[in-house]
């Protein structure tokens, strides 16, 4: 099977946050091959990542083979050196991570497997989900088990939300709930700690992106003292390279890879692989997505797949058609072949 064509488009969105995911949320990449089959991958990085995949990319990879995982793997690393000089990290591996799940798709097809198939052993297929965002009550409605809620540093006044927050989970989800917070890199140690003491009543499971993932060293050094709470992080990291950094630091308990954005499937195997021998825990970051749903059926990931739902009534774009829909706070992986899913064409 070969490559005959590779493109990548950035959707019209109607509903982006009013940020920079404006021009560089996600993009759709679509590689054709000589058998027939259409590959769709996710990849992130926005319109400069569309640049990457119809120019370099798409000169470079046409007329390459991609029969088996192994190839796949090779095609990375491929695509992986010739961006050496503008790359390694950010937009150029957001794109390199699309046009990768884009390939596993193709090659599902071709094979006539999910995506999860051609990694092996399929260990989960019903997967506990969290969600993410600040709706409790509809979660709990949903029947999820587990919430993580964003949270910024403004003064004093934010310790007393976060544990209105957190108590408010605690008694809508359940006691056995998992309650989770992603602070965005606004707190600092200092704080991290008092968060820690202030919220211990409540049992928190992790604390996310507590400082940038610039500070390993003192992530490293943080992480010991907020027990049992644990560090989380790993969403703003590239490749096996970049977690090789995480590993070396011990600076976080759970890493949260990207699958969209830290160099796809290829990247994905390679972190977890990682992670065993670090014995720290891969949950990654919006793997309910199917691109990170596939990895954690397959791989030594967590049964813990992250939904980001937002609020019950917010408008959404939905980019991808067939994903599958939690149900009472689980998600059940299908038998389609490749990812099982196709992009909205009318955001094409």
């Amino acid at each position: 099977m070969k490559i005959t064509s590779l493109s990548a488009v950035y959707p019209s969105y109607q509903h982006t946050a009013p940020s920079w995911r404006t021009n560089l949320w996600q993009i759709v990449v679509r590689v054709e091959t000589d058998t027939g089959q259409t590959g769709w991958g996710c990849g992130g990085g926005g319109k400069a990542a569309v640049e990457i995949v119809n120019g370099h990319f798409s000169e470079i990879l046409v007329g390459r083979s991609v029969d088996s995982v192994s190839e796949i793997s090779d095609t990375w690393d491929f695509l992986y050196t010739e961006s050496i000089p503008y790359g390694r990290k950010g937009i150029a591996i957001m794109a390199l991570s699309g046009v990768d799940l884009a390939l596993y798709d193709a090659l599902g097809k071709a094979e006539a497997k999910p995506v999860a198939a051609l990694l092996g052993n399929v260990s989960k297929r019903r997967m506990r989900c969290y969600a993410t965002g600040p709706d409790t009550d509809w979660y709990a409605e949903l029947g999820f088990t587990a919430q993580k809620m964003s949270h910024r540093w403004t003064g004093d006044r934010s310790v007393d939300q976060a544990v209105e927050m957190a108590e408010s989970a605690r008694t809508a989800l359940g006691p056995d709930a998992e309650v989770m917070f992603d602070v965005y890199m606004s707190w600092d140690s200092e704080i991290t700690l008092r968060m820690a003491d202030a919220l211990s009543h409540v049992g928190i499971h992790w604390f996310e992106d507590v400082l940038t993932p610039d500070d390993l060293q003192e992530l490293g050094a943080l992480r010991w003292k907020i027990r049992p709470i644990n560090m989380a992080g790993g969403e703003h990291e590239f490749t096996a390279h970049g977690f090789a950094e995480i590993a070396r630091a011990g600076a976080y308990d759970i890493w949260q890879p990207d699958i969209t954005w830290c160099g796809g499937i290829t990247a994905g195997l390679r972190i977890a692989s990682m992670a065993r021998a670090a014995k720290a825990e891969v949950v990654p970051h919006r793997g309910g997505e199917p691109w990170g749903l596939h990895l954690i059926a397959a791989s030594g990931c967590e049964d813990f797949a992250e939904l980001v739902m937002g609020t019950r009534n917010a408008e959404k774009d939905v980019m991808w058609l067939g994903a599958p829909e939690p149900v009472n706070g689980y998600l059940e992986l299908g038998d389609a072949h490749g990812f099982g899913v196709d992009p909205n064409e009318e955001l094409l």
